[in-house]
């Protein structure tokens, strides 16, 4: 599998990412560990987690999947160096987490060394703000109304950016984080932490993961090209909506242990009927040329201009090698013309 460089970051990556939220919900340390042992096996070297997980998130689970991981690198020193590992500080509002309280310097330290622990080792080589401080467009608040920038002190939350920046900035002197980067944020939020570190000789954050897919296009092609003309690596997450992709939820389904089965913490938002409208539609074109959906999902997503490495994640064996194994397919021009159709018929459609 191809490596390509993470950013301006001196990392060199897989273009696929294994995501790790199932582990500790809907998997097991055991299960875990075969991800990770079969996808170092298939080429790819990046991992990302988060204190937060597993997914959906709870207080009896937090920090249960960086534990897994931890497990397993005990268990393959050797095998620390040739992974980079990616973890991320959870934003407000999980009351479990430090009170729900914003990210700020001092709790930068904290879940640090937290998460150091956990994951057994000294040192993360990508470390992330799982979410900002402030309210933005993300979660499905992206429709006009939903969020108000005018609500939002400008000047304070540069403050509080310029305080988070100095703590990674420590950290990253002390050796235990080695670079840093954005989750869920915006253009804006981008370019502000670009131009604090210029400004105060900080570190650049190297890349950002969003949620993008064929049903979530909101990323393109603004925020991308803010990535691309910036040096930071794009990073889709959920690239296949959720499972609504795999099109296990058609016609209604809710297959038992299945995501959409389970408590959200922002709610079963993707479950739209334009969602599956699109699903439906799309997997029309998948039929039509000799592939699944999931295929179809996501070589679309891996062949997309300004993708840096796409974060997958699975419940099975089976849907891991899927995810993988679309990576080595090259969707044609007349099969993303007729992507290209249906995402005009449904552009946004949760």
């Amino acid at each position: 599998m191809k490596k390509v460089k993470l950013g301006s970051s001196d990392l060199q990556v897989s273009e696929v990412c294994l995501g790790s939220m199932t582990w500790g919900e809907q998997n097991t340390e055991a299960e875990g560990h075969q991800q990770i042992d079969y996808a170092l096996d298939q080429g790819i070297n990046f991992i990302d987690t988060a204190e937060m997980y597993s997914v959906p998130p709870s207080k009896e689970t937090y920090g249960a999947t960086e534990a897994i991981i931890g497990n397993w690198i005990t268990a393959n020193k050797s095998k620390r160096q040739d992974i980079v590992l990616a973890s991320k500080i959870a934003g407000s509002g999980v009351n479990w987490v430090r009170g729900g309280a914003p990210i700020t310097g001092a709790s930068v330290k904290e879940a640090i060394e937290d998460s150091l622990l956990r994951l057994k080792t000294d040192y993360m080589d990508l470390y992330q703000l799982h979410w900002p401080n402030r309210m933005t467009a993300h979660f499905s608040k992206h429709w006009p109304g939903r969020v108000d920038p005018h609500k939002t002190d400008a000047n304070k939350e540069r403050e509080g950016m310029l305080d988070i920046l100095q703590a990674l900035d420590v950290a990253m002197k002390e050796g235990k984080i080695r670079n840093i980067g954005l989750s869920d944020d915006t253009p804006w939020g981008i370019s502000e932490y670009l131009h604090l570190a210029e400004k105060h000789d900080l570190p650049k954050m190297v890349s950002i993961q969003n949620e993008f897919s064929l049903l979530h296009l909101k990323d393109w092609p603004y925020l991308i090209e803010t990535c691309v003309f910036n040096d930071v690596a794009y990073l889709p997450w959920s690239p296949i909506a959720g499972g609504a992709l795999s099109g296990k939820y058609a016609n209604g389904a809710k297959p038992e242990g299945c995501r959409w089965t389970m408590q959200q913490r922002n709610g079963i938002f993707r479950d739209t009927s334009l969602s599956h409208q699109a699903v439906a539609a799309y997997q029309e074109v998948a039929n039509a040329n000799n592939l699944t959906l999931v295929q179809l999902s996501l070589a679309w997503v891996y062949q997309l201009t300004g993708v840096t490495s796409t974060i997958i994640g699975a419940t099975s064996m089976d849907q891991l090698k899927e995810d993988i194994d679309a990576y080595e397919i090259a969707l044609s021009d007349d099969i993303l013309q007729q992507v290209g159709g249906v995402i005009k018929q449904f552009p946004q459609p949760f």
